[in-house]
């Protein structure tokens, strides 16, 4: 089954700028569905068209940032409180399966284009919203904010170092995941009663949500997680960097005792009291003064090779331009229609046979 023609005939309309509203939209587009975008025209579309890097050519149209969640839509510039644009709006609307949207509740209402007014032009419509806070719906959202009141900036960074943002919008993405799955839900029920639906997320909740073990840990033992750079609480030697003789960072997920004792005969550690995973959290920096000492013997090339020769859990720690250099990476890239030389990465990476 080809991915592109899954939602073919499916038709969106997307009220959502910056990323995570367009990157529910682009989801879908991947999937074959028809994505009409909606941009202020008054504003000169999407705000992330000028969201560019210094190093961006400021005559180009599109930023890099706008251009990796809006791949494979109908752009139409409009103004929403133009009556005449608003009853094109209307009436594309009517043609829909689902709606996206990401305006603040009352901005909603005021613009009509709330789901109560978009339930009465069609009844079947999925209105998929995402919001900042689900208790104040009326409050704007940004990314860097949430990772500040929900506990991710706390815990990431170096343990000597002051609270540190991810350096992709991580909250964003979740919050686009979790409308994603919503809507599909509702496509089901749909499927089964010719219902539609309102789905709702938002980014606060899917920050919480996906707090995993380190919020497990807090609600079990009451442990507030601390920075420790890329180090993992519970498992050891995993997350660990190491330089190697050339100077190269490689990074090492050790995660059972096999796989330690394996390491240890690849790389000729030798090394005693440490055989459990509890001894090696419990000792982690005695541990790692001796594994960074045995990997300056080796070069990044040498604990590569060592390292797929016995499926071991190590790489180097690569940048972007040696992340591309791979052949496999190049199949998730995505080229725009009317212009080749723009490009996106795939956000579905997933294949149904």
């Amino acid at each position: 089954m080809e991915n592109n023609s899954i939602f073919k005939g499916l038709k969106i309309l997307e009220l959502s700028s910056v990323l995570a509203g367009p990157a529910v939209g682009m989801f879908f587009a991947e999937l074959g569905a028809t994505i009409i975008k909606i941009e202020n025209k008054t504003t000169h579309g999407d705000i992330t068209r000028k969201w560019k890097l210094p190093e961006e050519d400021p005559n180009i149209e599109y930023s890099a940032y706008y251009l990796s969640t809006n791949w494979g839509k109908e752009i139409i510039f409009s103004d929403l409180r133009n009556p005449t644009d608003k009853e094109h709006i209307y009436s594309l609307i009517k043609e829909c399966d689902i709606v996206i949207s990401n305006f603040k509740q009352d901005s909603a209402i005021k613009l009509q284009f709330d789901y109560s007014k978009i339930k009465s032009l069609n009844p079947k419509v999925i209105y998929g919203q995402i919001q900042a806070y689900s208790d104040a719906p009326q409050m704007a959202g940004f990314d860097a904010k949430i990772q500040a009141e929900t506990g991710w900036m706390y815990m990431n960074g170096q343990s000597e170092g002051p609270p540190t943002k991810i350096p992709v919008a991580i909250i964003d993405l979740m919050a686009a995941h979790q409308l994603k799955e919503g809507i599909l839900v509702a496509l089901i029920h749909r499927f089964k009663t010719g219902l539609g639906s309102k789905v709702t997320t938002s980014l606060f909740d899917s920050a919480i949500a996906s707090l995993a073990n380190q919020g497990s840990s807090y609600l079990n033992n009451n442990i507030i997680p601390v920075r420790k750079g890329s180090l993992h609480p519970t498992i050891s030697p995993y997350g660990e960097t190491f330089k190697t003789s050339d100077g190269y960072y490689i990074l090492l997920a050790i995660g059972t005792d096999k796989q330690f004792e394996l390491m240890c005969s690849a790389f000729s550690i030798v090394i005693e009291g440490y055989n459990t995973n509890h001894s090696r959290v419990k000792y982690r920096q005695q541990l790692g003064k001796i594994l960074q000492i045995s990997f300056l013997k080796f070069n990044k090339i040498e604990v590569e090779k060592i390292s797929k020769q016995h499926n071991l859990p190590i790489s180097s720690i690569k940048n972007l331009d040696e992340v591309f250099d791979n052949p496999y990476t190049k199949n998730l890239i995505l080229k725009y229609k009317h212009d080749p030389n723009l490009k996106c990465l795939k956000t579905v990476s997933f294949k149904i046979d």
